[in-house]
């Protein structure tokens, strides 16, 4: 109770001065606040009150809008760029070489004869070779069981609302009919066209089959070349599974496009159940790739390099990636001070169906990091002298709040599978990794091209007989996509190089016997020459000049910037500054505090409210009070009211005292020992 008293009391003394009413302390702030218009409005007369007031709440409108415009403008947490250039000793890039073709022909040749041969046959009856000239007849039978797995097929589209599909190696064509097909065809009806299709004259039933799997017959083929023969084009069918209506058809507007893309796949299945291991053994070798080296003037060999497997090139070789020593720094810029190559990329040894390009595939990149030649990579052109001049851009991007970006990819939701070669996160490894996990859901199986989680397999044609179109559907799947790009952050600090490119010929007509000599003996310790204009590559990689850019973000809103807006506007239109907003953060204090007390006089009287509930009655007087505590045995009873013979005998009782104190007498008649003195 005590509390509550000093509460209330505390309560009054932080409330005195302003008033005890909303009205009161409204008068008080705008007699005493240094905010100009609200001393108007209670100075001024009538007409001038009502239009000091519509100013005054129409300035403040505006100051509350751009309040609100330039609030909005910090949140967004919009960048500035700057471009700065420094000049210092940089860190020589770490440079990755590979062979445009991952294998060595001769070394994978026993597992690719098969898929060799079915190309090769296609290819006579795509072309329609004149009758008895097709090399089915002297060759072994075909293993059309690899074929029915991933079948190419003809199109023909001359009818856009039917068109006529010809399977390569079957008698029989269909017509696409209403059931859509890789969103351009349709399923196929079964229907025999004899007029778009005609066999060969010269071979029989013995010549063509071999067993009653292995039946072939040749597609279109006629003896006069027609315009009407350019409405078929090459397609790969890919079904969910073998014996599948639920089919799509990967049209090219070139047959080369569609073999090279149905060679990677049934390659892709073949090479997926080769061991690492063996698939590094049947690549090229370092000392066989890499003739001579030199860093400035300092020679180097192939053990200076680093070796990963990349599947898409086979075996890489990184030059000063840093992962077991100090990376190299570059002491000077120009050609002598950088790095010097000479590769041999034997492309006589080249898979022909896979690997359409001759040269090297080259890649500049930080340090740490993982090459991805394929999205990055330049090629270098055999019989060539390349120079590559390198300038260096250094991005150092903003954190959160102001972009979405990483520093060490801790914060991605997407598992980096590239982790497991000790490299540094990069988007391309995290966009990778999300097709990777999207592939492995959904497919059951991951893809060759892509590093494995545990305890997963890479997909085959045997294992798994729908990936190639499981994997066709997901690549083409923009919602996959786009997860993966929400999913994945650029990192903040990047390095960037950019390069300048010339070429030219390499050894000269002058030069090149002697120069082939050399190479030949000191690679394979002959004199006859092994090395040819078309597998010889020279690399010149140095530093233009020692200035770098660094192209940096800040804020373009900080929040000095915000608050010396606020109260440029809230001084512009109202003449306002810090003090009045802590002079309008009191009277809210003052009207918080009026509230508070207010709730408590209504708490008190809806308690008195209550009590009188109780007592409807009025309450008793003073008299009736004192009465009801009136002593009875001091009242005289009526004796007449009872028989003589029970007369009470007469009670003892205390008389009334008599003071002379109580009497009020004159002074005069005091005596001297009278309480005056």
């Amino acid at each position: 109770m005590n509390l509550k008293k000093y509460f209330i009391r505390a309560l009054h003394r932080l409330q005195k001065g302003p008033g005890y009413t909303y009205k009161e302390l409204l008068v008080w702030y705008c007699d005493n606040t240094n905010t100009h218009g609200p001393k108007r409005i209670i100075k001024e007369g009538p007409k001038k009150k009502l239009i000091w007031f519509f100013l005054t709440l129409l300035f403040a409108s505006l100051v509350f809008w751009q309040w609100g415009i330039l609030i909005n403008t910090y949140l967004s947490y919009n960048v500035t760029s700057s471009l700065s250039i420094g000049f210092k000793t940089m860190k020589f890039p770490a440079v990755t070489v590979c062979n445009a073709n991952p294998f060595k022909y001769s070394e994978v040749k026993h597992l690719l004869k098969e898929l060799d041969r079915l190309i090769e046959v296609a290819l006579e009856r795509i072309l329609q070779p004149t009758p008895g000239n097709s090399s089915e007849n002297a060759s072994p039978p075909l293993n059309l069981e690899l074929w029915h797995q991933i079948p190419l097929v003809l199109i023909d589209e001359h009818d856009k609302d039917n068109p006529v599909i010809v399977d390569i190696f079957e008698s029989n064509q269909t017509a696409l009919g209403n059931q859509t097909a890789g969103g351009n065809q349709t399923a196929a009806d079964n229907q025999t066209a004899a007029d778009n299709q005609t066999a060969a004259d010269n071979q029989t039933a013995a010549d063509n089959q071999t067993a009653a799997g292995n039946q072939t017959a040749a597609p279109p083929a006629q003896a006069n070349t027609t315009s009407e023969e350019k409405k078929y084009k090459l397609a790969v069918k890919l079904c969910s599974h073998q014996g599948s209506d639920n089919c799509t058809y990967r049209n090219f507007t070139s047959a080369a496009q569609a073999v090279t893309e149905w060679y990677i796949l049934q390659s892709t299945s073949i090479l997926s159940k080769v061991p690492l291991q063996e698939r590094i053994r049947m690549g090229y070798q370092a000392e066989d790739m890499i003739l001579a080296c030199l860093y400035g003037a300092e020679p180097c060999n192939y053990k200076n390099f680093t070796q990963i497997y990349h599947p898409d090139h086979g075996n890489c070789y990184i030059f000063n990636w840093g992962m077991d020593e100090e990376a190299l720094n570059s002491s000077n810029p120009g050609a002598e001070f950088g790095l010097k190559l000479i590769l041999d990329i034997s492309q006589q040894d080249y898979i022909p169906y896979l690997s359409s390009a001759a040269g090297a595939r080259l890649m500049l990149h930080q340090q740490k990091s993982f090459p991805f030649l394929k999205d990055q990579g330049i090629y270098a052109m055999a019989g060539t002298e390349t120079s590559i001049g390198v300038l260096v851009d250094e991005l150092e991007r903003m954190g959160y709040p102001y972009s979405d970006c990483t520093m060490n990819g801790s914060d991605v939701p997407v598992k980096n599978l590239y982790s497991q070669y000790n490299t540094s996160y990069s988007i391309q490894a995290c966009l990778r990794s999300c097709f990777q996990n999207h592939m492995i859901e959904i497919c059951g199986c991951g893809h060759y091209m892509f590093p494995l989680p545990e305890r997963v397999n890479y997909c085959n044609n045997e294992d798994y007989p729908g990936w190639a179109y499981c994997y066709s559907s997901l690549r083409s799947s923009i919602r996959h996509r786009q997860i993966c790009i929400d999913s994945c952050k650029e990192t903040c600090n990047d390095t960037q190089y950019k390069m300048t490119i010339s070429m030219a010929d390499w050894p000269s007509e002058a030069s090149e016997d002697w120069i082939f000599h050399i190479l030949s003996y000191e690679r394979d310790m002959s004199t006859n020459v092994t090395l040819d204009r078309n597998g010889i590559i020279k690399l010149n990689i140095y530093f233009q000049e020692y200035n770098y850019r660094t192209i940096s973000e800040s804020a373009a809103t900080t929040i000095v910037w915000l608050l010396s807006s606020l109260g440029g506007q809230f001084g512009f239109w109202m003449g306002g500054s810090v003090l009045c907003l802590i002079e309008f953060g009191e009277i809210i204090i003052d009207a918080l505090w009026i509230t508070i007390i207010n709730v408590i006089s209504w708490c008190k009287g809806l308690k008195q409210k209550r009590v009188q509930a109780r007592y409807p009655d009025a309450p008793p007087t003073v008299s009736e009070l004192v009465e009801a505590h009136t002593n009875l045995g001091f009242q005289h009873e009526d004796t007449d009211a009872l028989p003589r013979d029970e007369v009470l005998p007469p009670e003892p009782g205390t008389p009334p005292p008599n003071y002379d104190s109580l009497r009020v007498q004159p002074l005069e008649v005091l005596g001297p020992d009278s309480d005056a003195e």
